[in-house]
């Protein structure tokens, strides 16, 4: 590792079944972009890759392998040279890999062919700073790191044409399950939180993203403290929604307003500071309808040898 880049952390499909622990589940943010990377890559579904986030990332290349890219538009060259994203390169041991700043969106995935070869914690590589587990130490990339990774000479260079390619956006609209606590908020809090426009605050972070703009009330301030899933909206005493995401605490005490549909949490953590949300209701049974389309519609695009 030659630079870590802003923030660069390893990750796998995330940990669960152990929320009884207090460990939350980590995981890669955008589970599109990372399963692409897999699947270009041909390797198994949760193999360990690295999420940068913003950018900045160098390593040097110790073994001769195959790499990929995928996620925000971050320039990517090998040996100063820039090569497209969404395609699978070999590179040779001395290679020198590296990450520009985002362009567009701001998580990049970064993959090897087999995946990082880390030793997983409570059944998973994925980093979680808070807790201090996963990746190597618990802790993001830096300079002299070492990602064991094994030598393979053979693979089908694959892409995703881009045409393909998922778009990153300033603006998003969130599809939102009504939650538990949906009938504390009165049907003119829940007009406005479904009506106004909120901004993405430079506060957010893996564990939620927060949002500025008009205060939601809600009938009561707190709730006993219970469970939290991916995606719940929590709507704390300043009245201004977070949108909790991989790395969010196991239990909260804020009334919940909704569940965001999962493939919008993922391409809200594609969003930058300053970029515009908005917040549409829809039930269960259009949200599982949304997730099947999804599942097909990704399992059914064509990756092209090049």
């Amino acid at each position: 590792m030659v630079k870590g880049g802003v923030l660069s952390l390893l990750q796998d499909g995330g940990r669960t079944g152990y929320h009884r622990l207090g460990l939350t589940n980590g995981g890669a943010l955008d589970g599109e972009a990372y399963h692409y990377l897999n699947r270009l890559l041909q390797n198994a579904p949760g193999a360990t890759a690295v999420e940068t986030s913003v950018g900045g990332l160098t390593l040097r290349v110790e073994d001769d392998t195959w790499i990929c890219v995928t996620g925000a538009k971050m320039p990517l060259t090998v040996n100063g040279e820039e090569q497209p994203r969404w395609c699978v390169h070999p590179v040779s041991a001395g290679d020198e890999i590296a990450l520009g700043f985002a362009r567009r969106g701001a998580r990049t995935y970064l993959g090897v062919a087999g995946g990082f070869d880390v030793p997983p914690q409570f059944g998973s590589t994925a980093t979680v700073l808070r807790e201090g587990i996963g990746g190597l130490h618990g802790q993001p990339l830096a300079a002299g790191d070492v990602l064991p990774c094994a030598t393979v000479r053979s693979r089908r260079r694959l892409q995703l044409p881009e045409r393909e390619q998922p778009r990153y956006h300033n603006h998003l609209t969130v599809r939102v399950i009504p939650g538990a606590q949906h009938r504390l908020f009165s049907r003119l809090e829940k007009r406005r939180f479904f009506g106004a426009p909120y901004t993405v605050s430079e506060h957010s972070d893996r564990m939620g993203y927060r949002l500025e703009g008009a205060p939601v009330d809600c009938n009561i301030p707190g709730i006993v403290s219970e469970g939290i899933c991916q995606g719940a909206i929590q709507i704390p005493p300043d009245g201004n929604p977070i949108v909790l995401l991989n790395d969010r605490q196991t239990i909260g005490g804020y009334p919940k307003i909704g569940v965001a549909l999962s493939l919008d949490s993922a391409r809200l953590a594609q969003l930058t500071p300053g970029a515009t949300v908005h917040f549409a209701p829809i039930t269960r049974a259009t949200a599982l309808r949304a997730l099947d389309l999804a599942a097909r519609f990704t399992l059914n695009k064509v990756l092209r040898e090049y």
